[in-house]
């Protein structure tokens, strides 16, 4: 009888079990209705995300205004969205009860989309880029605060497994706890400054819902690779000096977290780091350096997932000095596992390409799977606010990636 693969094992996350250790990340799909409300392709693609039996789906950022937001047909939770959130929390699970959903909540901050919205910042110095940002202080990020803390109760209220409190890729909690924010203020300055902002939060939510079972964790680029970014060694380097990070998920472990989802890079400003590419392959395996950092300094009950794992496919994309059999998403998934690098692998990407990955990996169906070709098509919708899918095993995407290059032509940069 064959071993159980690694993957396949259950995962114990707070007081909830997943089925498996494969995640689907929060992947933003511009296909809101008008009001922030799960549209007809919202519920399609996580209908077969829940057919394909991933152990945990993260439910896209979602917004608690919007004001300050990065895509126009973003998903809200808000008071007038929680029926139809309810809705389709309430169909998911009859779908799939075994899969546990998180919410994802977020607050764009400086990359909010000025074109229907307002960036903002919280450092008097611009970061270079951002110039039209609006400079805001300790009132408006305590609104912020609040906001995550009634998300976060909504999502609960709708149904919710529990809650990704976003601070990763360049978005406000991102922004907050860089070294580039290095005026002092109160969530700003010296790093005990800057982390409270997470800590504000996460008490927050937890005293709002005492529910145990609620499970609470955040993704977080762990380095975002560029001078003053999170992860760096002050306020103009680049130096990776993890002593920051390390020091925030143990923090939050200890006011509640029973996850933390590391990622990498900001993707309007180090796109290839946070989502290596074939141009730049490499990078993935930085992403392991990351995880197991994690895993080192977190305690045994507290979940580490991983990202960067799409790009390894099934072995045959773009790596040198490896046998393509050693280079695989599986090879890699269960080798890490095994080694304690990490407690369950996260894919973005490829779950467009084959949101039934989960169910035919756990049978060793691997063959049938289709691979994510690396395109990169998708990245170019969510950047010129088309709605997203996989253009190329989805007609209805192919179709909607031809209508915007007739109409928006092709991008310049490929930066979101």
């Amino acid at each position: 009888m064959r071993e159980l693969s690694p993957l396949f094992k259950p995962l114990k996350i707070g007081n909830r079990v997943a089925p498996n250790r494969i995640v689907i990340n929060a992947m933003e799909c511009c296909d809101a209705l008008p009001n922030g409300d799960p549209s007809p392709e919202t519920y399609a693609r996580y209908e077969r995300l829940f057919e394909g039996k991933a152990g945990i789906v993260v439910l896209e950022a979602i917004t608690t205004q919007y004001d300050h937001r990065s895509r126009k047909d973003q998903l809200s939770i808000r008071e007038h969205n929680l029926p139809a959130l309810k809705k389709f929390v309430a169909h998911l699970k009859k779908i799939n009860p075994d899969t546990i959903l998180l919410f994802q909540i977020t607050h764009s901050g400086e990359i909010s989309n000025p074109e229907f919205s307002t960036r903002i910042r919280v450092t008097k110095e611009p970061l270079p880029g951002y110039e039209d940002a609006k400079l805001v202080g300790e009132k408006e990020i305590d609104e912020v605060i609040d906001q995550y803390i009634q998300g976060s109760k909504y999502a609960y209220e709708v149904g919710a497994d529990g809650v990704d409190l976003k601070l990763c890729h360049g978005y406000l909690g991102s922004q907050i706890l860089r070294p580039y924010n290095k005026e002092n203020w109160k969530y700003g300055g010296s790093w005990e400054n800057r982390k409270q902002f997470a800590i504000n939060i996460y008490d927050g939510v937890r005293a709002a819902i005492p529910d145990p079972n609620f499970v609470l964790g955040s993704k977080i680029s762990i380095y975002e690779g560029f001078p003053g970014g999170f992860g760096t060694l002050n306020s103009d380097s680049a130096c990776m000096d993890l002593t920051e990070p390390i020091d925030l998920i143990k923090t939050l472990e200890a006011h509640g977290a029973n996850f933390i989802l590391q990622s990498a890079g900001s993707p309007s400003i180090t796109l290839d780091l946070a989502h290596p590419d074939v141009r730049t392959p490499d990078y993935a395996y930085i992403h392991f350096y990351l995880q197991k950092a994690c895993r080192n300094a977190l305690r045994p009950e507290t979940a580490v997932i991983g990202s960067g794992y799409s790009i390894y496919r099934d072995g045959r994309k773009g790596f040198h000095a490896v046998k393509k059999e050693k280079n695989t998403l599986r090879f890699w998934g269960e080798k890490n596992i095994n080694e304690g690098v990490v407690d369950a692998i996260a894919i973005g990407r490829q779950s467009y390409a084959d949101p039934y990955l989960p169910a035919k990996m756990e049978k060793n169906d691997d063959a049938s799977i289709k691979w994510c070709t690396l395109c990169d098509h998708c990245v170019e919708m969510l950047i010129q606010q088309t709605k997203v899918g996989c253009t190329t095993f989805d007609k209805k995407y192919t179709q909607e990636y031809l209508n915007m290059i007739h109409t928006k032509g092709s991008i310049k940069e490929k930066h979101t």
